[in-house]
């Protein structure tokens, strides 16, 4: 009797809490991002989740803090939420105004390093829900595309 070898299909899980740690954070967000040195992606870590910390509300926020390791969690949790939204290009304002020296071109790039990272990080169904409460324009920072407005230009 003759066996066939059927090819084993493997894929690599999307990490659960417990396997991702604040440094291997900071290491996905400066090799997305090139900085030069921990130092600097851990910089430009701590103020894009701080900054999206006040922009996630509800369920998602609770989710989004379980999903990441316990130091950005605390950032995320620590912000008090802000009363009002801010367009994409807003928020990336916002961190530029965080950041010393930055112009809006170098905290878009900052943002879209941090952010482009979270969807390996904690799975594209919670990134859904997320984008799901801000405003349009948020999907490219997360590295997605923005259909948003194709499908408002449909109705």
């Amino acid at each position: 009797m003759s066996t066939a070898t059927v090819p084993r299909v493997t894929t690599r899980p999307r990490p659960q809490v417990d396997d991702v740690t604040w440094t291997q954070l900071i290491e996905a967000v400066r090799q997305s991002g090139l900085y030069p040195t921990r130092s600097k992606a851990e910089q430009v870590t701590r103020t894009v989740l701080a900054a999206l910390g006040t922009h996630v509300t509800g369920d998602e926020r609770v989710d989004l803090a379980r999903a990441l390791p316990g130091e950005a969690a605390r950032l995320i949790a620590a912000q008090i939420p802000a009363t009002r939204r801010l367009t994409a290009a807003r928020f990336v304002d916002e961190v530029a105004s965080r950041t010393p020296g930055a112009t809006s071109a170098t905290a878009r790039w900052d943002v879209s390093s941090v952010l482009g990272t979270l969807p390996n990080l904690i799975g594209d169904d919670l990134i859904t829900r997320i984008l799901a409460q801000l405003p349009a324009g948020y999907a490219l920072l997360f590295g997605r595309a923005d259909l948003s407005a194709c499908s408002r230009s449909r109705s």
